[in-house]
C-alpha cells in the first residue's frame, strides 16, 4: 500500500532566537514600508497640538513639580517667539493686494511678445482719462473778484523829494507828510535833503516813519535863503541821475498839504503830468488857483491870478507837476535835443524856477498830461503858514516847562 509523505519545510526544525518562524510578523517590523502611514500622521498631529497648547495654554501642560516648571518656561518662551516669527515671515511673503488690470495687461504683453526686442510705449490706461475728466465742485464762492485774479502788473516807483531845514514847525511838517506817505502802496522812496549837515532831530524822525527814505545833505554854501530849496532839489536830482533811479519824481515840500489820491494818480504819468494847486495869496485874505486848464487829459490853458507871473511860459506851482525820472539819465529814449543835465536855476527871479525847469523837460503842452482827466479836482494845497523868527528847542525838548510863573491867589 502506497503511502503519501507530506513534504516538510527544511526550516521547520530550525530554532530561531526570537522563537518565531520565518513567515511570522515580528512586532519590531510593524513600521515597515508596507505598513499603514496613519500612525505616523497621528504622532505628528499630537506633537503639533502639544506645541500649540504649550504656546497658548501653558497652564494646562505645566509639570507638577516646581523644579520642572522652572526649567520648562524658557523653552515655552522660545517656542512662542519662533512661532510668531514664522507666522510673520509667511505673512510678509504673501501678496495682499495687486493691480489685477495691470497684471493681465503685462501677462498679455509677455504672451504676445516673448522674444521681441522692440521698445514700445506704455499702453494708455482709461483711468488717466477718467481723472482728467473728473470735476470737483464746491458750493463756496471765491472771496476775491475776477478782476483781481490776474493783477500782477508791477507799480511804478514814486520818488518823493522833500527839502527841509531846522525850524520850530519842522517836526510837525515832516510827521504829517510821513503819515500820508505811509498810506501809499509801495514802492515809494522818500528823499529828504538838508543843508550842510544832517541833523539828529531829522534823522530821528525819519527812522520812526516806517517809510523807505534816503537822507541827503546839500553842501552848497549859499547865503540866500530863497535859493536854499533850489540847491536842495538839485542835490536830489544829482542823486537820482547818478544812481539811475527809475520812477516818477515829485517835489513835495514839507509845509504843503497833500491828499492820498494825488500819490495814486502819480503812477499814471508816462512822461510829464500836471494839475491845479490851491494856495493862499501873500496877503492871506484870499485863495487862488494855479495850474493847467484841461480838456480831458490834454492841457489847453493855464490858471493865473498874479500880474507879475503872466510872463511865465508855464503857470505851475512847484508841487503841481511830476515827471518820469528816466528823462534825467536817458535822453535818447525821450529824444532830447541836448544831453545837458536838467537842473533848477538859481539865477532867475523867485517864481520863475518852475517854468525854467519845465522848459528843460518838455517842449510844449502837447507833451503834458492833465491829472485827473479834466483837471477838475484839487489834490494839494499850498497855504504859506510858516511861523518866522521863532527858534525851536534842541531836540524839541523844553528844558523849562514854564517860562512865566504866576502866583496863586
Amino acid at each position: 500500500m502506497a503511502s503519501i509523505r507530506r513534504t516538510l519545510s527544511p526550516y521547520h526544525d530550525r530554532s530561531y532566537q526570537n522563537g518565531g518562524t520565518p513567515f511570522s510578523t515580528s512586532p519590531k517590523h510593524s513600521g515597515s514600508k508596507y505598513s499603514s502611514p496613519l500612525p505616523a500622521f497621528a504622532a505628528i498631529a499630537v506633537r503639533v497640538r502639544r506645541l500649540i497648547g504649550e504656546l497658548f495654554f501653558p497652564h494646562r501642560y505645566l509639570p507638577r513639580k516646581s523644579h520642572s516648571h522652572h526649567h520648562s518656561w524658557p523653552r515655552t518662551f522660545l517656542y512662542r517667539c519662533f512661532f510668531f516669527f514664522l507666522l510673520g515671515f509667511l505673512l510678509g511673503l504673501s501678496p495682499f493686494g495687486h493691480d489685477l488690470h495691470h497684471h493681465h495687461e503685462a501677462a498679455s504683453i509677455n504672451q504676445n511678445h516673448d522674444f521681441s526686442f522692440e521698445i514700445n510705449p506704455p499702453p494708455h490706461s482709461n483711468r488717466v482719462v477718467d481723472l482728467k475728466l473728473a470735476e470737483v465742485s464746491f458750493n463756496s464762492k471765491p472771496s476775491f473778484k475776477e478782476s483781481e485774479r490776474f493783477d500782477f502788473v508791477p507799480r511804478k516807483q514814486l520818488i518823493i523829494v522833500t527839502p527841509t531845514y531846522n525850524r520850530a514847525s519842522q517836526a510837525y511838517y515832516l510827521i504829517r507828510l510821513s503819515q500820508v506817505l505811509r498810506l501809499v502802496p509801495p514802492p515809494l522812496l522818500w528823499i529828504v535833503v538838508e543843508m550842510n549837515t544832517a541833523s539828529f532831530e531829522t534823522a530821528e524822525i525819519l527812522r520812526k516813519t516806517g517809510v523807505m527814505y534816503r537822507h541827503l545833505v546839500c553842501v552848497n554854501n549859499s547865503t540866500n535863503v530863497k535859493d536854499r530849496g533850489v540847491h536842495q532839489r538839485n542835490t536830489a536830482l544829482d542823486h537820482i541821475q547818478r544812481h539811475r533811479l527809475d520812477g516818477v519824481v515829485y517835489f513835495a515840500d514839507d509845509d504843503n498839504i497833500y491828499s492820498l489820491h494825488l500819490f495814486h494818480s502819480l503812477r499814471d504819468i508816462s512822461r510829464f503830468g500836471t494839475w491845479p494847486v490851491a494856495m493862499l495869496a501873500q496877503s492871506k485874505n484870499k485863495a487862488i488857483l494855479e495850474g493847467p486848464v484841461c480838456n480831458g487829459s490834454q492841457v489847453i490853458g493855464w490858471h493865473t491870478n498874479e500880474k507879475s507871473k503872466k510872463l511865465r511860459r508855464f503857470h505851475v506851482d512847484m508841487s503841481g507837476f511830476a515827471f518820469n525820472s528816466t528823462i534825467l539819465w536817458d535822453p535818447k529814449r525821450w529824444k532830447r535835443r541836448t544831453s545837458a543835465p536838467i537842473r533848477q536855476l538859481d539865477s532867475v527871479k523867485e517864481g520863475f524856477q518852475e517854468t525854467t525847469f519845465i522848459e528843460q523837460v518838455v517842449e510844449d503842452e502837447s507833451q503834458m498830461e492833465g491829472s485827473p482827466p479834466g483837471c477838475s479836482r484839487i489834490m494839494n494845497w499850498h497855504l504859506h503858514l510858516e511861523v518866522r523868527h521863532f527858534d525851536y528847542p534842541r531836540g524839541w525838548i523844553l528844558q523849562k516847562n514854564l517860562d512865566v510863573v504866576l502866583p496863586i491867589k
